[in-house]
């Protein structure tokens, strides 16, 4: 059984996967601070402009986001009057959007994320960051499919 085990901790992908995810998550965090996002909060604005007013069931879609955990994660960007909840004709629908404040602080923190990925890049190897990436889109197509 302690081989069984110290290979589990050598290879098991699920735990590896949260491993890198904390670690990436850290470094992004840390770029984007000083216009007060982290990574998560950054993610939901991009989609946020590029979608323009999704129902919030969709956006948690798009972002692999289960309904709870984008609610709690919409709450900090509505208090801080980044994005606003709009009426949507049917009241179970909750669309959100972005407001011009959200857009200013999505602009300011552009290049803070170009500065991450380019940080990334550089340990990587645009070749190594870009097969990470289809590999990453590899392993959710897998567990989607498990679903």
């Amino acid at each position: 059984m302690q081989e069984q085990l110290l290979r589990v901790a050598r290879e098991c992908t699920a735990s590896s996967l949260r491993r890198a995810a904390r670690a990436i998550s850290g470094l992004y965090d840390a770029k984007l601070a000083p216009v007060g996002l982290r990574g998560t909060q950054f993610s939901l604005l991009v989609a946020l402009g590029l979608s323009g007013e999704p129902p919030v069931t969709a956006l948690a879609e798009r972002l692999g986001l289960d309904r709870t955990t984008m609610t709690r994660n919409l709450g900090p960007l509505v208090r801080d009057g980044l994005i606003e909840d709009t009426a949507a004709e049917d009241r179970r629908v909750h669309r959100v959007k972005l407001t011009a404040k959200g857009r200013r602080t999505l602009e300011r923190a552009l290049p803070l994320w170009e500065a991450a990925q380019a940080e990334v890049a550089a340990a990587l190897g645009g070749k190594g960051r870009r097969q990470l990436v289809d590999a990453l889109h590899a392993v959710t197509a897998i567990a989607a499919l498990a679903d």
